[in-house]
This record gives C-alpha cells, structure tokens and sequence, in this order.
C-alpha cells in the first residue's frame, strides 16, 4: 500500500456486515476508515482494505434530466459537467466559496430563497432549475447593478457574453455620479449613507492607488469578490496583508489602518493580482501600456515554463509583446502553484531585457 492511498483492515462478511461496520463509523452506506470491525466483534473473520477517499453517488435533476455527482460536489461543479453556462464572478477553483457576487445562483425545489451553485452541495433527489424566470431575473440584476457601480469594461469575454444572454442594461439606473477624490471614500463613516440625488447611479470610481513600481490597485473596477483578500489570507499566502473594510456601500478593500502597500504586510506575492476578475488590480507594468495604449492581447504569446529561481517548481504563464515580457501568470490546475507565486516568479523577470540607452 503506497502512502498516498490512505486504506483500514476492516473485516467484511457480506452486505449486512458492510452496512454494520459503517455505522459504527458513523457513517451509513459508506466503508469506515480507522475502525476494526475484529477488535469491535470480537470475532476472526476475512480482512479486506477499504480506501477512505470512496465516495458514495447520488441522483438529482437539472432542468429536467437526471444526474449523477459524487456526494460532497456541489451543484456549480454538476453543472460544469453537463456544459451548463453558469455565471461566476466570486468564485474560482483555488480558493474556497465564498458566495460574495451572487451571480451563480439557481432555483432548488423546496428552498424558499435561491441558492449559490458555487457552494450547495447536490442531494439526493434535490431538483434544480438553472434557468427559471427567476433566477434569469436575479442574475441580470446582480449584473445590472454591478455595471452601474463599477468599471467592469475590463472584466473577461464571459462577464461580456453574460451581460449579452441575461439583457443587461445597467445604464437604465442613469449616467454615473462624479467620481470621488483621491482618498474620500477611504475617509468616510462606516455605516453612514448619503441620500441619492435620484438622477444619477453612484459608483465607486475613484482614482488609481499607485504605491510602487510592481502592481497598482483600482478600486473604480473593484466588486468587491472578495478573491483578493482569500489569496492574500489562509487560502493561499497566509499573509492577511489586505481584508475589507467599510459597511454597505462603502465598503472597501484596503490594507490594515490603510496604510500604502509599502508599509503593510504585502509581500508582494501577486496572488491577488492573479484571482482578480475585473482587472482592479493588474501589474504596473501592464496599467503603465494600457495608459500609454499599447496594450493589446492580439499581439501577446502565452508561453509555459518551470520557474528558474529555486526547485519547488512553480510553473509561469509569460504573457510576451514585442518580444518582452509584460505579465506573469501561473495555472491554477497546476499541482505545485495552484496559481500562486512569489515576489520572484511573478514580477523578476526584468533581468530577462534590461533597459538599454534608446530602448
């Protein structure tokens, strides 16, 4: 038995003795792990091993057909499995649920509100409408509502296909209000509201924070997903260099007594930078060609390679334009880096093309 497959000697004398010993696990319907069936009977029989990871399979229905998941999956990954479209914004493969955007919800019979596909786990026999006029409904207004308040121009072809097949019109709650000044909305009481004019949608464009030469933070584009302070907290970095703060709509990211980066506990890792749906936060070296308006993706090559700067093995997405690196990701999929990097492998890469007199 190799160490990466966790199995317990438990005794097995049939169907009934299988059930038997799974109780006294706990566990109906499921091999016990950690229990000797002998040592609780008392008796001698035939040992078999019982792998732990063995998961039981239920059925339930989406949109009318049947389908069967493993127990403990959740209804976002039932439905990735079947190819139906689900909109995500808070969520992503590396990092726990966090039901944040709502955007994912769907209707379950039974439940008297709807429920993020994200994080419910499937049942048996739970019946789940992915389409209803009810949950089309709340998922054009949660886009409609972010559209009116943030900057989502830079958010993925999804986001954009979505606010396409659920008819988002967020400019129906009127033109935006002004964008406030540098600093003002990090000011502000919490929990305090102003009264809305009535002729104007408020939003939350602000003006860029630029704290150093590596990454900037853009809290116009901000929806507030909550992925960055997951990267930044026990799901990744473990560093707790940024969390929210504010109330309602005033919430906001920001760094502990909102201090510039540079003096907080960033260390720069980028893993916020590569979770980030709507471009609130991005390299500098990006930001400064999209300012300059050179930035065009149609012109970049993607090349994976193994980080060179020690032997964990991390793998980079180098994202090239004009024969120069201009941004670094990593894949999520992959078992090493899961999508996360350091300050090395994310942003030292200028020793790669040194500046050059007349470059």
């Amino acid at each position: 038995m190799t160490a990466g497959t966790r199995a317990s000697e438990e005794t097995v004398d049939g169907p009934a003795n299988q059930d038997e010993g799974a109780l006294e696990s706990g566990h109906r319907g499921r091999p016990s792990s950690g229990v000797d069936a002998t040592a609780v009977r008392g008796t001698s029989r035939r040992r078999l091993p019982v792998i732990a990871s063995i998961s039981r399979l239920v059925d339930f229905e989406i949109d009318g057909q049947t389908v069967r998941a493993p127990d403990g999956s959740t209804i976002l990954d039932a439905c990735s499995g079947l190819g139906v479209d689900t909109p995500t914004l808070c969520y992503s493969e590396n990092l726990a649920p966090v039901n944040a955007c709502r955007a994912c919800v769907v209707e379950v019979e039974g439940s008297r509100v709807l429920v993020p596909a994200c994080s419910r786990r499937v049942e048996e026999g739970m019946v789940v409408r992915t389409d209803s006029d009810r949950v089309r409904h709340s998922r054009r207004m949660v886009l409609e509502l972010l559209g009116s308040s943030v900057d989502m121009s830079l958010a993925g072809p999804d986001v954009q296909r979505w606010n396409k097949d659920y008819e988002v019109d967020a400019q129906r709650y009127g033109p935006p209000a002004p964008p406030s000044a540098a600093g003002e909305r990090d000011r502000r009481r919490p929990g305090h509201h102003d009264v809305p004019d009535g002729l104007t949608a408020a939003n939350v464009a602000q003006p860029v924070k630029i704290d150093d030469e590596l990454y900037i933070r853009d809290y116009a584009r901000c929806i507030l997903c909550y992925k960055c302070t997951q990267a930044c907290g026990e799901d990744a970095q473990n560093t707790f260099a940024i969390s929210v703060a504010g109330r309602g709509f005033d919430a906001t990211i920001a760094t502990e007594y909102d201090t510039p980066l540079t003096d907080s506990a960033c260390v720069y890792c980028g893993n916020c930078i590569g979770v980030c749906p709507t471009g609130a936060l991005m390299p500098k070296t990006e930001y400064d060609m999209r300012q300059a308006g050179t930035w065009d993706e149609s012109k970049q090559t993607t090349t994976r390679t193994v980080c060179g700067f020690c032997g964990v093995g991390c793998n980079l997405d180098l994202h090239v334009q004009d024969n120069k690196i201009v941004r670094v990701d990593s894949p999520k999929d992959h078992d090493v880096t899961h999508g996360n990097l350091c300050i090395k492998g994310r942003f030292g890469y200028s020793h790669v093309h040194p500046a050059y007199p007349g470059d």
